[in-house]
């Protein structure tokens, strides 16, 4: 099957011939310039509309100078979260979803974050923030008593990419460096500042209309599990289990807590109630665990399990258990908390093997059958004072006599390096949903949602994490899932109220959404355009700002010095944003 890229790179090379053939044979108006898959519309108009605006000069520049300190240092940031990035490419090259080639195109549909679902939001909010870009440059260009030769769009074929104000070049170089670097920075200080309306917006009014539905968000299901038999899919939301009400994915795991039947009954806010036959399905399992991914735990040393609390129980009174599996598969193993011994640490130092793998089930008087057990173990010590410490190493017994380090945080530490989730590296669910973070979403979004784990943030913290919101799934601990704004299975989980729901529940995600990718789009434009490379404005602007210093040095040739350390930094930004994609698929 062709993949959407390859259609893609097809599309492109089409567009391309098409365009070299009618240029060539002059069917292209004087208006239209081709530059491979590059198209730039060219117009006079506008110009009359600017210098109106520029009347208020003092205004105008006032304005440009806030845009050059912010502009200078989001370049400055800029630079070194890229060279930092493609360090991190060559000391540790680790494949991603995130530095995956297609996902450098802001192509809805190609690149995995941006859904094509959302692509009008993204198109629409790229349309403004082209405008607004462009149009602080043409409008300080007429402050600065710059001319305009001509403005435009520029097309990737026929995707709206930028736009252009085209300054008379004379002009441009004859104005100060000041007037320069002002117009420079216009462009970027109107993107940041379009994005931080829309986002105000957005975390105000908006979002305080909007609250999840009552109940347990189901983003996805484990294959094979007890949910997945029973026809539970994503998107579904559970609001019951055996009579009891679920408003919440808290209230959902007490409640099957609070029974211990097999089979129990779901009731969903959509679709008819399903009944569900717990089993235990290893979900996620270590290297060198015993037991693989979508295993069914069936006993433990003969006593059969199908809920983590009874498997929980069945652990606890047995150090080494037999495993049985739905299979009819057995597997003999120590039950407890799976570490990987640090090179230097208490452990390491009483002879466990720095470096390797060891399986604690005790640690003192207490009994540690998973993870969380033995995180609560170390904490529960006193500085200073040894404890024993029991373990498997390659299935072998072993006690160590260990005096717990004190941490640089004011903590205990055994001398363990990492800690692998559940019991001896694998962990069981006996209902296997994933729940959807609906509610840590619209907390971050400025909405009043409860039991999240967010806590009370600022604008600004805000800002930062619609930045990360598309990408969630991708890095941030504990979320399985990106926000793509209200769109997809997203919608089954909120409702509207007020003033805004009663333009219906359809609108006001619309609504949303426009707000949403508005501003994360004006804050990539703003951001990417501060790079200091050219053509960019950031190139333009390290130029400008380089030639300032540069003047006031006691330098033989400074235009020289100007052109090294501009060039030198384009090509190391070049050079690091290559790195930061390529790097990690060519070294593993």
């Amino acid at each position: 099957m062709v993949s959407a890229l390859t259609w893609v790179l097809a599309g492109i090379v089409a567009y391309t011939l098409v365009g070299m053939a009618l240029r060539a044979r002059g069917l292209l108006p004087d208006y239209v310039r081709l530059s491979g898959p590059i198209t730039t519309l060219h117009t006079g108009r506008g110009r009359a509309l600017l210098n109106k605006l520029a009347a208020r000069r003092r205004f105008w520049r006032a304005w440009g100078n806030l845009g050059v300190g912010i502009a200078l240092v989001v370049m400055v940031g800029s630079f070194l979260l890229v060279v930092v990035g493609a360090y991190s490419a060559i000391v540790d090259p680790q494949p991603t979803q995130l530095n995956q080639p297609r996902n450098v195109l802001a192509i809805p549909g190609v690149n995995d974050f941006l859904p094509l679902s959302v692509a009008p939001e993204i198109i629409t909010g790229l349309v403004l923030g082209l405008i607004v870009h462009e149009g602080g440059h043409g409008l300080l260009c007429r402050v600065e008593d710059i001319e305009i030769d001509s403005l435009g769009l520029a097309f990737f074929t026929l995707i709206p990419v930028g736009a252009f104000v085209e300054p008379d070049e004379e002009e441009l170089r004859e104005s100060s460096r000041g007037s320069q670097l002002r117009m420079f920075a216009a462009g970027v200080t109107n993107n940041f500042a379009l994005s931080l309306i829309a986002l105000a917006v957005l975390f105000g009014p908006v979002m305080g209309a909007f609250a999840v539905v009552d109940g347990a968000p189901v983003g996805g299901v484990v294959p094979g599990s007890a949910a997945d038999q029973a026809g539970i899919d994503r998107g579904d939301v559970l609001t019951g289990v055996d009579g009891q009400r679920v408003a919440s994915t808290a209230d959902l795991d007490a409640a099957l807590a609070n029974t211990s039947e097999r089979t129990i009954a779901v009731n969903r806010r959509e679709g008819e109630p399903v009944s569900v036959e717990r089993s235990l399905v290893v979900t996620s399992a270590a290297a060198g665990a015993p037991l693989d991914i979508n295993a069914t735990v069936t006993a433990v040393d003969g006593t059969e399990v199908y809920t983590e609390r009874g498997f929980e129980r069945a652990a606890r009174n047995a150090t080494v258990a037999t495993l049985r599996t739905d299979g009819g598969e057995t597997v003999t193993t120590p039950l407890g908390a799976s570490v990987l011994v640090a090179e230097d640490g208490p452990l390491a130092a009483e002879g466990a093997p720095a470096g390797e793998s060891l399986v604690i089930t005790a640690v003192g008087d207490r009994r540690t059958v998973a993870a969380t057990d033995l995180t609560d173990a170390v904490a529960s010590q006193s500085p200073g004072e040894p404890v024993t410490v029991v373990g498997f190493v390659d299935g072998e017994r072993q006690r160590y006599e260990v005096t717990p380090a004190e941490t640089d945080a004011g903590g205990l530490t055994l001398g363990i390096a990492s800690i692998e989730r559940g019991t001896s590296g694998f962990v069981v669910d006996e209902f296997g949903i994933k729940d959807y973070p609906a509610g840590s979403f619209l907390e971050i979004l400025g909405g009043d949602a409860e039991d999240t784990a967010t806590g009370s943030l600022s604008f600004a913290q805000r800002v930062f994490f619609v930045l990360l919101l598309p990408f969630a799934g991708a890095g941030a601990a504990g979320i399985d899932f990106n926000f793509a704004g209200f769109t997809g299975i997203a919608t089954n989980f909120y409702e509207v109220e007020g003033a805004l729901g009663a333009f219906g529940t359809e609108p006001a995600f619309l609504f949303a959404n426009l707000l949403f990718w508005a501003g994360w789009i004006n804050l990539v434009i703003g951001q990417f355009n501060c790079v200091p490379t050219f053509p960019l404005d950031g190139g333009h602007l390290l130029r400008a700002s380089t030639e300032s210093v540069v003047s006031r040095l006691p330098l033989p040739d400074k235009r020289r010095v100007v052109t090294t350390v501009s060039v030198t930094v384009t090509l190391v930004m070049i050079g690091s944003l290559l790195g930061m994609v390529f790097l990690p698929q060519l070294l593993t």
